[in-house]
Order: structure tokens, then C-alpha cells, then sequence
């Protein structure tokens, strides 16, 4: 059973022949079993969960598991795990070894070797639920969330009598490299984090564990501090493309409803995917008098401006200007309030790249303001769509990936029930309404229905980051940008 896992390290380049006695005493002493020495496997499992499980059944078998749910079973395989990956040190000189070849070079060992070692839970990760749909802004991109399993009655019983020791402060805090864990707070033993200076301050760069796509990493600030959208904020973008060309990166707003979920840590999100805002038209180009820089304003759902400049400093200079003017930006009879009560309303989500010699800098226009008949907010997801997707609005989202919940995969086949056979749920209470307007506008047959669906829930994404636009006609956008121009 230990014999196994260990092959697999070997395979994967985590550990040499060399190392399988030591392995096999720290596996045998997480799980409590004897090392049996004598069986060395012969055939190769590359599938890591198939090596785990077994494993993790033993472990519950003899009590040390409550549960073999990902709440409970995740503590103990990242313990497992977190034996066959290097230190930090080591893991942080190689890559500093292959970047002085290739950025990219680096960047592609990195991910693999967190495939590897089952942070990035790519098992999981396969099951997401993924299309395509075409709206008028191009292709969307739609996935259903299926790799974050939800909570455990047990677990969140758990986390009541956890005591909280404020260490890490959060999920996203550097302490949280090779951190045990607890029922409250995911363990991290198989956790590695590149070391960065971006803006001569040390940030820091890993994988999710629940990639959205390709490469979807994370670059997070040494401190524990808010999030915040600034001159700083800019400066580093273009610093981690001078670093990591081949990569995007982007930022959440730094105000809730229309932020990410985690505003206590400063961060970014980045990657080498290529999202829909990528492929967005241009509808009207504006060129600084110097011709330095080039401003696009973009077809797409939200507001969105393109600065474009090989000079960097360019980029920076501007998009604090138009951040600035934004942030107390004011338009009554469109419902655009900077402040209310003292409290900000306006905001951005910017998205850096480069594009050969080019910065691209992506400036989406925020506002959080909510209404009595809007409480979650104006530019938020309205409730007609609440049944599909409710959450936040993020910067994943913003560049055209929608991240909807996992509870539609099984309502889905509910829909499809209802649809075909008048079967309902009380899963479809909230569905209803729209279900009902499906039939009358469509003929469905057993053949179509899942291309009817998957259709209109595209359409639906697409109507939520509608709701999220500020100005909700071109014209109204241009005279925006032309006062901040003139101003």
C-alpha cells in the first residue's frame, strides 16, 4: 500500500530511489501502519486519488478520519503529501535555476510539480462542467464549479468547538506554507510559494487548488493588509509582466459585492489562459497627442478601457488619472453615485498583459451602490437571475469565465425532467418562471434539450454581467471618457 504511493514520487521526479526507505518510515508513521518492505510495486498508478483513497479508508477504519468527506480526508492526504515535496528553499532555487533559462520554463515546471503533489487537485478539477456560448460580445465561456465539494454537516459542527489561534490570518498569508491544518483551516503541507519583489516590496506566487483555468495562480502580498486599488496596484501589474510575459494578471475591485471573496489580503489573480475579454472588438479609439498611448473602449457587457502603450510608465500615469476621476465620478439621472453616507461606491477591476511590445491594461468601471429594490447592488446580478448565478461578480468573470455553483449540475437534470416530462422538484422552485418561458419559446425533444439549456444559461451569464455594466449605453460611456479626457 505505502510501496505504491512512493513509486509514484519516484515517477514524478518528487523524490529519487534513494529516498524510498526514509519516505516509507514518515508514511508509515502518518498512517500508523507497518512498513512492509518486501513489496515494492512493479506497475505504476498515475492516478493519485486511486493511491490515496486506499490510504485514507485505513486511516477511518481505524478512527483517526471522522469522515472520509474532503472536509476531513484533505487534512490527511495533504499530510501525506507533504512528504514527498521539497522545502521551500529548494523548490524556490530550482526555480530560480530554469527561470534563468526561460520565465516560462519555470512557470511550466512549477505547475506540473503542484499537479503532482495534489495540490492542484486537477482529479477534482476534470469533473467542473464546461461550453461554450456565443453572445454579442464573442464566446463565453461557462463553467459549472463542481471541484469544491460542499460542507459537511460534521465539519461545520467541528468548526464550532475549534479554537481559533489567528494564525495564519488568513488563506492567503505566506504562513500558510507547510501549515498542518485544522477543521476550520485548510492544511498546507503541500504548499509552495515562489518569492517575488514587485515594486521593491516582497510579494509572493502559488497555484490554486481549485484551478479556474489554465494556470490560474495567485500573487499575494507579504502583509496581512486590505485590498486596494492604487498607483501601487498599477506598478505591480506591469512589474509581474516584466517578470512573467507570458502570463496575464489582474486584480478584484477592492469594495464587496463587486470584489472578490477574500478583500483582507491584498492579491492577484494571473495566468496563461486566454479569456473572451482577450477577444473583445473595439468600438471607438482614442491616441494621446504623443501617440505614446492608445485608449479603446471595448464592446463588452461592462465598461470596459484599454490602455495600450510600450511604455509602462505611460500605462501607470494614466490609469491612476482615470481611477482617480472614476472614484468620485457622479451621473444622478443614470444612477451613478461615487459616495453615499461617506461611503465609496466607485471603483475598478484592472487586467494587465502583454501583447509583443505592448502593455495592455484592461480598466472595468465598479459600482457597489444598492437600492431598496436592488440590496445586493444596482450593478450586481438582479434577482430574475438569482437561480443561476447569485454571487459576486469578480474579475474571472469580468474577462467572460463564468464560475456558477455546483448545485446546477444535478438541477440541470431536474430542468431536464420537467422540460421533457412535466416532472418537478422543490430544487426547481426558483427555476421555475424561466422554465416555464423555455417551453413556450422553444419545440424540445430529448435530442435538443441539453443544447436548449446550456444555451440559455450562456444567455443568462451574459445578462448578469449586463446588470453589472455601469453605463448602459455606448454614448453614455464615450461622454464619460471624453470629460475624464478633457478634464
Amino acid at each position: 500500500m505505502l510501496q505504491e504511493i512512493i513509486q509514484y514520487g519516484i515517477d514524478k521526479n518528487l523524490i529519487t530511489e534513494r529516498d524510498r526507505d526514509y519516505i516509507a518510515n514518515q508514511l508509515a508513521g502518518i498512517l500508523q501502519v507497518p512498513v512492509d518492505s518486501d513489496k515494492i510495486a512493479e506497475a505504476t498508478i498515475d492516478n493519485i486519488d486511486d493511491l490515496l483513497y486506499p490510504l485514507l479508508q485505513e486511516a477511518h477504519k481505524k478512527g483517526m478520519l471522522t469522515s472520509l468527506h474532503p472536509d476531513f480526508a484533505d487534512l490527511l492526504d495533504s499530510h501525506i503529501m507533504g512528504v514527498f515535496c521539497d522545502k521551500p528553499s529548494a523548490i524556490q532555487n530550482h526555480f530560480d535555476h530554469l527561470y534563468a533559462i526561460s520565465p516560462k520554463q519555470a512557470t511550466d515546471w512549477f505547475y506540473q510539480y503542484n499537479i503532482d503533489v495534489n495540490y492542484i487537485r486537477m482529479n477534482r478539477i476534470n469533473k467542473n462542467i464546461q461550453w461554450k456560448h456565443s453572445s454579442p460580445y464573442g464566446d463565453l465561456e461557462i463553467t459549472i464549479n463542481l471541484s469544491k465539494p460542499e460542507k459537511d454537516p460534521l465539519a461545520i459542527a467541528a468548526q464550532k468547538n475549534n479554537q481559533s489561534t489567528n494564525y495564519p490570518l488568513c488563506v492567503l498569508c505566506k504562513e500558510n506554507e507547510g501549515f498542518f491544518g485544522h477543521i476550520s483551516h485548510p492544511a498546507r503541507q503541500n504548499l509552495r510559494l515562489i518569492s517575488l519583489t514587485l515594486n521593491d516590496k516582497p510579494w509572493y506566487f502559488q497555484y490554486s487548488p481549485y484551478i479556474y483555468y489554465n494556470h490560474h495562480s495567485i500573487v499575494l502580498s507579504e502583509q496581512h493588509e486590505n485590498m486596494l486599488i492604487n498607483k501601487d496596484t498599477f506598478k505591480n501589474l506591469c512589474a509581474f509582466l516584466d517578470l512573467f510575459p507570458h502570463y496575464f494578471i489582474g486584480s478584484n475591485a477592492d469594495l464587496p459585492i463587486v470584489g472578490g471573496s477574500i478583500l483582507s489580503h491584498n492579491h492577484y489573480q494571473a495566468g496563461a489562459h486566454i479569456f473572451p475579454i482577450n477577444h473583445a472588438k473595439i468600438l471607438k479609439s482614442y491616441h494621446s497627442k504623443d501617440e505614446g498611448i492608445k485608449f479603446s473602449l471595448l464592446k463588452w457587457p461592462l465598461n470596459v478601457i484599454r490602455l495600450s502603450s510600450k511604455n509602462s510608465g505611460l500605462i501607470i500615469k494614466s490609469a491612476v488619472s482615470l481611477s482617480n476621476f472614476w472614484e468620485n465620478y457622479n451621473n444622478a439621472p443614470l444612477n451613478i453615485f461615487s459616495h453615499t453616507g461617506g461611503v465609496r461606491h466607485n471603483t475598478i477591476t484592472p487586467i494587465a498583459r502583454k501583447n509583443g511590445d505592448y502593455y495592455e491594461l484592461d480598466l472595468t468601471l465598479r459600482n457597489n451602490f444598492t437600492t431598496s429594490e436592488h440590496p445586493l447592488g444596482l450593478y450586481h446580478p438582479h434577482q430574475e437571475y438569482h437561480h443561476i448565478k447569485k454571487e459576486n461578480i469578480g474579475l474571472i468573470e469580468v474577462m467572460g469565465l463564468a464560475i456558477l455553483p455546483g448545485r446546477l449540475e444535478n438541477e440541470i437534470k431536474l430542468m431536464e425532467e420537467y422540460l421533457l416530462k412535466g416532472t418537478s422538484a422543490p430544487e426547481l422552485d426558483t427555476h421555475l418562471p424561466w422554465l416555464d418561458l423555455l417551453k413556450t419559446q422553444n419545440t424540445i425533444t430529448a435530442e435538443n434539450i441539453q443544447s436548449i439549456l446550456r444555451e440559455e444559461i450562456g444567455k443568462v451569464f451574459s445578462r448578469v454581467l449586463e446588470d453589472c455594466g455601469v453605463f448602459k449605453s455606448f454614448e453614455d460611456f464615450d461622454l464619460f471618457f471624453q470629460e475624464w479626457k478633457e478634464g
